[in-house]
């Protein structure tokens, strides 16, 4: 009796609960909006959820992202075993497995392999033009989401039968063009109010109906405008790179980048050319007395001058106190080495 409620809507009903119950999801960023679209599924009844997230908790986090609490940002969790954690107790039906690592043209292929739906709870767009290339390049439906300030935008893919990504922006906007958390901030309503439209729309697709897709939404809701608008005609194949040409340029790898400046953050990431898990209590026997290193089997938290340097053994060093990726560089050079 769990999804009565649900099933008494005609757009669901015991045949799109039955498919929700068989259906693959992996969601990619597990912030925001990815905390809100992982408990609406979740809750909804969705057979398989693989949740992908490359950062840890922190104290900003809890304004807005509703799966997280103080014991987890004590605890220096990654968001990917803490929300996984959360939702199994929310419901012990649903297959949920957290992933702590970052998307990138290397891994996402066997991170997506036999899903049926890909959500977007990422805060870059290089990540999301990756995420494109992959669905389009599989025939994946995926949903587009994206919030700032008190916007956001949400957009349900099909591939081949509806515009992707780059059907309506062939090409990312310039670094600086627009504004990001860090500068605009992010009010929590509009999280949620993007985050369940997104679920709106993966729920469509889910339940077979994606023909009821409402095309690009975008709502500002401290102003409680919503625009609706028709994308339909922007579905010209012969002009697309990706679904047209068959061009995938950030799946390939041709585009991208080893630092990524991360949203909201004040912070940069960087990758480390490494093969090997990184052995922490190394790299914590080195490191100068006012360092203060703290670590747990995810990850080494260390200061580094200004910075606070996040570490992950899959590679990756997540450096706060600067926006700047050659000084981030620089900071894990001096103190883990490259």
């Amino acid at each position: 009796m769990r999804y009565q409620r649900q099933m008494l809507c005609a757009q669901i009903g015991a045949a799109g609960q039955n498919q929700l119950r068989h259906a693959h999801i992996v969601l990619v960023g597990c912030g925001a909006l990815g905390s809100v679209l992982a408990d609406i599924l979740v809750r909804a009844g969705v057979g398989r959820l693989r949740l992908i997230d490359r950062d840890f908790i922190e104290l900003s986090n809890l304004q807005r992202q509703t799966l997280f609490d103080e014991q987890d940002v004590a605890a220096a969790l990654p968001k990917a075993e803490a929300a996984a954690r959360k939702l199994r107790r929310v419901n012990s039906a649903v297959d949920i497995e957290g992933v702590v690592t970052d998307v990138h043209a290397t891994n996402i292929e066997d991170l997506c392999a036999g899903t049926d739906l890909i959500l977007d709870g990422t805060d870059n767009l290089e990540t999301r033009y990756l995420i494109n290339d992959l669905a389009v390049k599989n025939d994946v439906p995926w949903v587009y989401a994206a919030c700032v300030a008190t916007e956001g935008r949400v957009l349900g893919i099909v591939p081949r039968q509806t515009p992707c990504l780059r059907c309506l922006w062939e090409e990312p906007p310039a670094p600086g063009s627009l504004p990001t958390c860090d500068t605009a901030g992010v009010l929590a309503p509009a999280v949620y109010v993007v985050a369940s439209l997104a679920a709106t729309e993966a729920l469509k697709i889910l339940v077979g109906r994606a023909t009821e897709l409402s095309g690009l939404l975008a709502v500002d809701v401290w102003a409680g405008r919503t625009r609706r608008v028709d994308v339909r005609a922007a579905y010209q194949p012969s002009g697309c790179p990706c679904c047209g040409q068959g061009r995938y340029d950030f799946l390939s790898g041709r585009r991208g980048a080893d630092a990524t400046v991360l949203c909201g953050r004040d912070a940069v990431q960087i990758w480390l050319s490494t093969t090997e898990p990184i052995d922490f209590r190394r790299i914590v026997w080195r490191l100068p007395a006012d360092a203060r290193p703290m670590h747990s089997e995810y990850m080494l938290r260390f200061q580094a001058g200004a910075c606070t340097v996040a570490l992950f053994r899959d590679g990756r060093a997540i450096v706060q106190g600067t926006s700047d990726p050659a000084v981030a560089r620089g900071v894990v050079a001096k103190y883990v080495g490259t």
